[in-house]
């Protein structure tokens, strides 16, 4: 389990996120960056970052619920935006999904994503506990499944 850990003589954390994440044991998962795509892999709320914000967050849940993650997991984040005044303005859907301790986070405002549509992706790093992890489903470079 990583344990998060802020600094005493570093600036405190303003909203939800660490300064520091320390992973100590279980399976670390990189997430692929997600952004607003439904099931199918249509756009959720073209244009709209808060329905985005909140399509790429379930995002993220799913996928780290297929190998017994969770949002609290979640160690490090790495937040891609169009708007980051929008993006500030729904911090309250993030707070929805995470609680204390924080992942650490990173956000950058960028001109756009690969779809004018887009405005916001998200990376994640997380740290599944061994006796949670489910390896059966780890995926092999060429998408054919493997089961371990």
């Amino acid at each position: 389990m990583a344990k998060a850990f802020n600094p005493p003589d570093l600036w405190q954390p303003f909203g939800p996120f660490s300064q520091m994440q320390i992973v100590l044991s279980g399976a670390v998962v990189h997430l692929k960056g997600q952004v607003a795509l439904d099931k199918e892999g249509v756009i959720v709320g073209p244009r709209d970052m808060r329905v985005q914000l909140k399509q790429v967050l379930e995002n993220i849940k799913i996928a780290l619920d297929a190998v017994g993650g969770e949002m609290r997991d979640i160690v490090s984040l790495t937040q891609y935006c169009t708007d980051i005044d929008a993006f500030m303005q729904a911090g309250d859907i993030r707070h929805d999904y995470f609680a204390v301790p924080y992942p650490v986070t990173t956000t950058v405002e960028v001109r756009r994503l690969y779809h004018p549509d887009l405005l916001v992706e998200i990376a994640a790093i997380a740290e599944v506990p061994g006796l949670r992890f489910k390896s059966r489903h780890w995926i092999r470079a060429g998408g054919s499944e493997r089961n371990s």
